[in-house]
């Protein structure tokens, strides 16, 4: 397993777009400037040592010598122990509803944009816990097997979007069926299915699949998403929103009931998310209820480090650069190394 010993560092790669806009900033003022001397093509024969293309090429190899640099700062690391352990907690389904009536606004940013930063919380707030994550819409797909990377689980939450499941609607209850296949073996430890939804369930029976879940000892949540007032669904990238057949703005209702009917079916809590914390501290308070049992986990607990490597490239680059000259050398300009690429550049 391959991972960065200290991954923040890694932010620093957002100042190469910023020096990369200064060299070009500044070469273009350094060409103006010689334009105003004459042609180039003319100066260049007035100019015998100058090159145009040496101080580029001095520019991008101390730039990949940076960017290398900052890896080796992040510390990369290979794991090469791998441990079975034991720990205690409980494993957690998460379907996300992903319909196009997710997208209404009545809670901001939006109601999936919510969902997703309820999702994000919940998993930041596990430790030893294994989670799954299952979208679903007209269908329901496994987005993130049953596990405990968290980091994948949030990774994989960043990119949801109604485009992921290519039939709309709103499939709840595949989406029950397939949160109970997608735990593990039996086992003692607590086991829920968190639905998120609007609750405009057009496609099968979602309240029977709640009942199977909670027979199978599969406790089901539901977050409500939206107001029962409702609002209109955008249409991405434009500023119409849906309309029906009839030309009629659609109006996406958030249906309580449907969610109060699962959530009971399913032994679990119907929480109404809005802008506050409210719905998320009410679930994660009875997560907190459920047995707690030893789960088993593949960990690495030894890594080698690999930034050696890394540090010796970025020495090697530097070197080159070191003998790449702005100006025209006499000795090394006998091999014609650059001339071409003049050329190329000065027409």
């Amino acid at each position: 397993m391959f991972r960065f010993a200290h991954p923040e560092y890694l932010f620093l790669l957002l100042i190469i777009p910023v020096l990369i806009g200064v060299f070009i900033y500044t070469s273009i003022l350094k060409r103006r400037k010689i334009k105003q001397f004459g042609n180039l093509d003319l100066l260049s024969e007035l100019m015998p040592n100058v090159s145009f293309i040496r101080p580029k090429v001095k520019f991008y190899l101390q730039l990949t010598a940076v960017i290398i640099l900052i890896i080796v700062i992040a510390q990369p690391q290979f794991g090469t122990k791998a441990e079975n352990v034991k720990k205690q907690g409980i494993e957690v389904i998460i379907a996300l509803d992903v319909s196009n009536s997710m997208l209404a606004q009545d809670v901001q940013p939006s109601r999936l944009e919510k969902a997703k930063q309820l999702v994000s919380q919940l998993v930041d707030g596990m430790t030893n816990d294994k989670i799954g994550l299952i979208v679903f819409a007209g269908d329901a797909y496994t987005q993130l097997p049953i596990t405990v990377d968290y980091v994948s689980a949030k990774m994989f939450l960043s990119s949801i979007s109604p485009q992921l499941v290519p039939r709309q609607g709103t499939a709840i209850g595949s989406a029950i069926d397939l949160g109970i296949k997608s735990f593990g073996p039996k086992s003692n430890a607590g086991r829920a299915i968190i639905v998120i939804t609007d609750g405009e369930n057009h496609e099968d029976d979602a309240v029977g699949a709640a009942k199977l879940a909670a027979d199978n000892g599969i406790v089901v949540h539901v977050f409500g998403m939206g107001k029962p007032d409702g609002a209109p669904i955008p249409i991405p990238g434009t500023m119409s929103f849906l309309k029906d057949k009839d030309g009629n703005v659609v109006v996406s209702k958030l249906n309580e009931e449907m969610c109060k009917s699962i959530a009971e079916a399913g032994n679990g809590l119907y929480v109404h998310a809005d802008n506050s914390n409210t719905a998320f501290r009410a679930i994660n308070k009875e997560l907190g209820t459920l047995a707690k049992s030893d789960i088993k986990t593949t960990v690495f607990s030894d890594y080698n480090e690999q930034f050696q490597s890394f540090a010796i490239l970025a020495l090697l680059i530097l070197l080159i650069d070191f003998f790449v000259f702005e100006r025209k050398n006499k000795v090394l300009s006998r091999f014609k190394i650059f001339d071409l690429k003049e050329k190329v550049t000065n027409k």
